[in-house]
């Protein structure tokens, strides 16, 4: 899935974790192969293990204005906007930018107005316009948000437009990317500790352990969803546009997906459970809930 989703990928035979950003764009999490890591923590032992354990762990505790919760980052905020940078670096080498000075502009104007009023003001937040056909819009740890034009084309006016940058910080507000990251990283350990250090049973557990974490990570995506474009509605409002665009937009863009072949890089493949979202923006705006709001009944999309 493109940036926002994290996974795992066996690249070249290298056995390594990384997270994909953008179709065909790959950033290593953990530093090194897992398979050379196993090689490793083979020879030296448990004890080895244990102290690489302690040292990537060692971790901040800020306190996030999205979840009003004290919460442990791997990434301070510095780490994470180099971080950022990074990715950025990769996806300017892949992807093409938009020479429309009037779109870039457009976006970075509003962007900017968004992200003045959102919870999260001490990093620089970077607008970029992609040259791309598919509706969607994603955004990087540190502060970076792509819009592709083929979403631009389908928004009606400034409010919508307005309500998907609000959505989008609303991800690097809450460090959805990094938690996403720290939970591969995570993962990662424990399946090395498991290879390593194997005892009876421990094949079932491992296996276990993969189908309980790709359903963790399938859940977080959804409330990652959900909270987002809470404060999405939230930010957008603060900065003096219609929050209520975002139902009419999600709406919208339903419709489309139910009559529409769904595209591999489509708004709908990377931000899922349209139903939810409507119900719960319609809930943070005071607005009332329909019987089909709460039934939460979509129409499947059609296959290529």
């Amino acid at each position: 899935s493109p940036m926002d989703k994290a996974g795992s990928f066996d690249i070249q035979g290298k056995g390594a974790f990384f997270i994909k950003r953008i179709d065909g764009c790959f950033y290593n999490v953990v530093g090194l192969p897992l398979r050379k890591l196993y090689h490793i923590f083979k020879k030296l032992g448990l004890f080895s293990i244990i102290c690489f354990v302690l040292v990537l762990c060692g971790c901040s505790t800020e306190y996030n204005l999205a979840t009003k919760q004290e919460e442990k980052y791997y990434y301070n905020t510095d780490k994470e906007v180099i971080m950022g940078q990074s990715i950025n670096r990769q996806v300017e080498k892949e992807l093409k930018f938009t020479n429309d000075p009037l779109q870039k502009k457009r976006v970075e104007d509003i962007g900017k107005k968004i992200a003045l009023v959102s919870d999260r003001k001490e990093i620089d937040y970077h607008f970029q316009v992609l040259e791309e056909d598919t509706v969607n819009a994603v955004s990087l740890p540190g502060g970076y948000v792509y819009v592709n034009t083929g979403l631009l084309d389908k928004v009606d006016n400034d409010d919508e437009l307005a309500c998907i940058l609000a959505h989008e910080i609303g991800h690097i507000v809450a460090r959805h990317s990094i938690k996403k990251l720290q939970a591969m990283q995570s993962f990662s350990i424990l399946r090395l500790l498991v290879a390593v250090a194997p005892a009876p049973g421990t094949g079932e557990v491992g296996t276990a352990a993969d189908v309980a974490f790709t359903q963790f990570l399938l859940g977080y995506s959804r409330e990652d969803e959900l909270l987002a474009d809470q404060l999405g509605a939230r930010y957008a409002k603060l900065a003096g546009y219609d929050p209520h665009a975002m139902i009419t937009f999600l709406i919208k863009l339903q419709d489309i997906n139910r009559r529409m072949p769904l595209q591999e890089k489509s708004y709908f493949k990377t931000h899922p459970y349209v139903p939810d979202r409507i119900r719960v923006v319609k809930q943070e705006l005071g607005e009332p809930i329909s019987f089909d709001d709460y039934i939460n009944i979509e129409q499947q999309p059609h296959k290529q």
